[in-house]
């Protein structure tokens, strides 16, 4: 089967690989659809980060190279020994974290964790992908295959926003609005935040955003955008979410709020970001991260049913997985009008 395989930083490779064994208490599924995650092309242009490289995985026993994507949907075509809830022909989104004792208590902060499609254990940037039966959920019927590629992403902004203090009527101030930002303001509209403020250069990023209901503020238009965000606000957001990865966007979103406020870094980060401590203590702010999310999937899929989250809305180009690194890692980097790109792994 093709599968797309990291090697090493600024090297994937579009491969022909065996299909994986379904092993007991694994189903094994066809991939329908992928979507291309910021965190893979962070691996592909700053990696490694989260891919293991000079020794295996400790969960997986597996190290690069290794097959990439972890946001994806499709459907069981085999069933291991052992699995008791899943069948021939159900249709299936993967939570792809792994971790030294399941998807238990805080599982995204265990010391070992690691991603499928990152750490190893097949991905879905692959025609075929074996999966452990902890790491699925049923796909409803009213809901799209491409609709369960954007579940995992998705998950990522519902549990950003879950983890703050954003409470019905604040204000609230985005900085970045790639997938994950736009999925933010779509995960603070479900928990009821009046302004949201959406930061951001990209024309076709902006329009995704005032789309979804968020107020744009252009860094290119405004001498200085944590002032104009303070006067539109009145002295500043109850909380901000960091979801760039580009230092000086961080101290902006930290001073963007008021007294009392709260940023959440959202951000897989390349490098160091140089803050200024005094920006947290003289107005009592917090700064927060987040990694991934836990037991988030459930709500994911019934806010999806009530039409949050649309893929008709995010995304913004469908390619096969023979065109994955052209039209899709190197679309990313060069065409900024991109917003979320999905790959249809199964080949005709």
């Amino acid at each position: 089967m093709k599968a797309l395989r990291w090697h090493d930083q600024k090297d994937i490779r579009l491969e022909e690989i065996e299909e994986p064994v379904t092993g007991a208490g694994q189903v094994k599924m066809k991939v329908k659809w992928c979507g291309i995650c910021g965190s893979d092309l962070h691996e592909y242009l700053g990696g490694p980060i989260f891919i293991p490289v000079d020794e295996p995985h400790p969960l997986t026993g597996e190290k690069a190279p290794v097959t990439l994507g972890h946001e994806f949907s499709g459907e069981v075509v085999e069933v291991g020994e052992g699995v008791s809830n899943y069948k021939i022909g159900d249709r299936v989104v993967v939570e792809p974290i792994f971790a030294t004792h399941g998807h238990q208590g805080a599982y995204n902060l265990d010391e070992q964790m690691g991603f499928l499609g990152l750490a190893g254990g097949g991905g879905g940037l692959s025609e075929y992908v074996a999966v452990d039966e902890e790491l699925l959920f049923k796909l409803p019927d009213d809901l799209s295959y491409e609709q369960g590629a954007l579940v995992e992403p998705s998950a990522v902004a519902l549990y950003a926003v879950r983890s703050s203090k954003v409470k019905a009527g604040d204000k609230v101030a985005v900085f970045g609005c790639g997938p994950i930002g736009l999925l933010v303001i779509e995960a603070l509209k479900a928990a009821g935040a009046t302004d949201i403020y959406a930061v951001e250069l990209s024309p076709e990023r902006q329009a995704k955003a005032e789309e979804l209901g968020a107020i744009v503020v252009n860094p290119a238009e405004v001498d200085d955008t944590v002032a104009e965000i303070s006067r539109l606000t009145g002295g500043g957001v109850d909380v901000s979410f960091e979801v760039t990865g580009v230092p000086v966007v961080l101290r902006q979103a930290i001073q963007s709020t008021g007294i009392g406020g709260e940023t959440i870094i959202v951000s897989i980060w390349e490098q160091g970001a140089e803050i200024l401590p005094n920006d947290i203590v003289i107005k009592e702010r917090t700064v927060k991260g987040i990694i991934g999310y836990r037991d988030v999937y459930p709500a994911v899929l019934s806010l999806m049913q009530k039409g949050y989250f649309s893929a008709d809305k995010l995304v913004t180009k469908r390619i096969p997985l023979d065109d994955v690194i052209e039209e899709g890692f190197q679309s990313l980097i060069k065409e900024k009008n991109q917003v979320k790109i999905l790959v249809q792994s199964e080949q005709k």
